[in-house]
């Protein structure tokens, strides 16, 4: 799907990242930021935090990420990444936490993990990894550090052997996970460790995340050799760069950890683990939309794997071609590999969703409307779906029909900016101003822009008059911005 999503990027400074997430360490369970309500997540594993103050810490990180850093909203991708990640969770064990996935617009070779399940992927992983087993290996690896608390025990064990406060290490761990060599800078100014005791503490987890994230690779079905074959890749690589890529910055690489996850992939039967297709969708999606291929460069680069059959799947570098066509506003052609993609599976949202902008794009909205109907009988609860159909409703002038599958979409997940920002559009299309106000508000604290969003809530206000409910409503989502954003103001 493509849309214009407007919303404000904040730049915070290292001090004040820091400084953020120490604070957080006062903070009860009641004051979250945002009021946004937190479930149950029972009592602590370690000493020094319990889950519930993970969760807090998580919630606020995740708002000043999505302030700070491109997270990628395309529905196709976030479903992608939030199912593989969700099948590897069914295989973990230790699971005390929801798990959230999401993607970063960076062709770096990244991920990294961080407290309430939070695991950020880089799209850059995509670009790198070979098939979907080599991608599975690196998010149960970070599954494995949320599953262990390694974050938790860290800080907890680096306590006991230094003199730096609780908060500062809170904040330099943390802006380590986001931005490696500014963290690593506040680590060795703000600690007294000695470098070697730093680094076997960090071994000792990444060893037990690599064998601990094998098992769950492995027990969901995927290739135990996957570990192996990503980490010589990116050891080949980059064996002469004096710039690794930031996941050997946060994941030091040695021989023996290589050497390791190879002798840990000969303890499991042989087997044949085929491919999977929407990875290799995923990924041409990302190298013609989201990664620095230009749109020649990317057809040239699926012309010719169709020309020398050097693809993994035809159907994903037919997709590859048809993304790269419509970029190129050649809109027949585009069209005529993906109605053929579609015609040979009809509900892969890949090709729905692609199908869907080619159609709108030549304002065949009645079309794009009925074919999205017919998907939404067989997958009544797709994120993918719906969301398209909400917004094919509004380009089709019918903003009213997309509000109830919008609201639905934001009950099922708080944090889903599109829907937000579809919804507003609605409500702008319907002249509601006051709703539309309210939700620019939600959409803003998502992202920590607390002041902003209580603009928008006052003006909400003004628009509201006659209706007590509402203005009982807007009344204490102001009051609880406020709250948030005096944690922030008292940070610069």
């Amino acid at each position: 799907m493509l849309i214009r999503i407007h919303l404000s990027k904040h730049t915070f400074s290292k001090k004040i990242l820091a400084s953020a997430l120490s604070l957080l360490i006062s903070i009860s369970p009641a004051m979250g930021i945002g009021s946004t309500e937190l479930p149950d997540l029972g009592t602590a594993a370690v000493n020094t935090f319990s889950l519930e103050k993970e969760a807090i810490y998580g919630d606020a990180y995740m708002r000043l990420i999505r302030s700070s850093s491109p997270v990628l909203n395309d529905p196709v991708l976030n479903q992608y990444i939030t199912e593989l990640g969700n099948k590897l969770v069914a295989h973990a064990q230790d699971v005390k936490t929801p798990f959230y996935f999401f993607l970063i617009r960076n062709d770096e070779i990244n991920a990294f993990a961080f407290f309430g399940g939070h695991v950020g992927v880089h799209t850059g992983l995509f670009l790198n990894a070979d098939n979907e087993s080599q991608l599975a290996s690196v998010l149960s690896h970070e599954i494995t550090h949320v599953t262990q608390r390694h974050l938790a025990r860290s800080l907890e064990a680096q306590e006991k052997t230094s003199t730096a406060t609780m908060a500062s290490m809170l904040g330099a761990i943390l802006l380590t996970i986001a931005a490696p060599q500014a963290g690593m800078a506040a680590l060795a100014t703000t600690q007294a460790l000695s470098t070697q005791a730093k680094i076997n503490y960090t071994r000792s987890n990444e060893k037990e995340a690599d064998r601990l994230g094998t098992q769950v690779m492995v027990n969901a079905g995927f290739d135990p050799k996957a570990t192996a074959s990503f980490f010589a890749k990116l050891a080949a690589r980059y064996r002469y760069t004096t710039t690794p890529p930031q996941m050997l910055l946060t994941h030091p690489l040695p021989e023996s950890r290589i050497t390791d996850a190879r002798n840990r992939a000969m303890q499991y039967p042989n087997r044949f683990v085929p491919d999977n297709v929407n990875f290799q969708l995923a990924k041409a999606r990302i190298q013609v939309r989201f990664s620095n291929y230009s749109p020649e460069a990317a057809l040239s680069l699926f012309e010719q794997q169709l020309k020398d059959k050097s693809y993994t799947f035809k159907n994903a570098a037919l997709y590859g071609k048809a993304l790269a066509l419509f970029r190129l506003k050649k809109m027949d052609e585009s069209k005529e590999i993906i109605d053929t993609l579609l015609a040979k599976d009809k509900y892969n949202v890949f090709y729905i969703d692609t199908e869907t902008d080619l159609l709108l794009e030549k304002q065949e909205y009645k079309i794009a409307i009925k074919m999205l109907l017919k998907r939404q009988q067989l997958k009544p609860t797709s994120n993918v779906i719906n969301t398209n159909l909400a917004n094919a409703y509004i380009e089709a002038g019918e903003p009213n029909n997309a509000i109830p599958l919008l609201e639905d979409l934001i009950f099922l997940n708080k944090d889903d900016q599109i829907a937000y920002s579809l919804l507003e559009t609605a409500y702008k299309k319907l002249n509601n101003k006051a709703m539309a106000y309210f939700v620019k508000a939600e959409s803003l604290a998502l992202m920590a822009d607390y002041k902003n969003a209580i603009d928008q809530l006052n003006y909400a206000y003004r628009f509201s008059k006659g209706n007590p409910l509402q203005l009982a409503r807007i009344n204490a989502r102001i009051q609880q911005f406020k709250q948030s954003e005096k944690t922030l103001e008292s940070l610069k």
